[in-house]
């Protein structure tokens, strides 16, 4: 299988223009940490930027209701301090799924301009 898709990106990029054949390559399959870096990038890095500051607040709030929680021996407050940590805890998850999400997002909008550039090189094989 991988050497088909070797043989496929040769094909591909042979068609190309240098230019194009550039693109191609920076459309390369990304390891986590690329992914990563990419969410601050482009128009909405600033939501991102955001975000993080928010994880970073919800974080220590969830690690002052933890503290409380153990440091108290009032049942009605354990309650209070360990429903806290566990509502701060979530939304520390949300938006952590919400960056994992615009993580595929931007996988796919790569994945989606290698097939255009794919169907690009095909129509202008065919018209030869």
């Amino acid at each position: 299988m991988k050497n088909k898709m070797e043989d496929i990106d040769k094909l591909i990029k042979e068609t190309l223009t240098e230019e194009e054949a550039k693109f191609y390559d920076k459309l390369d399959e990304q390891n986590v940490f690329q992914m990563v870096g990419g969410l601050f990038q482009g128009r909405n890095k600033w939501i991102m930027y955001l975000m993080n500051i928010m994880t970073l607040i919800l974080f220590s709030f969830f690690v002052y209701c933890t503290v409380q929680f153990f440091n108290t021996d009032i049942t009605n407050e354990m309650i209070k301090w360990g429903l806290g940590s566990v509502v701060f805890l979530l939304g520390v998850s949300m938006l952590k799924v919400f960056a994992w999400m615009q993580m595929d997002k931007n996988a796919i909008i790569r994945e989606i301009k290698r097939l255009e550039l794919q169907v690009s090189s095909l129509s202008s094989r065919m018209s030869e």
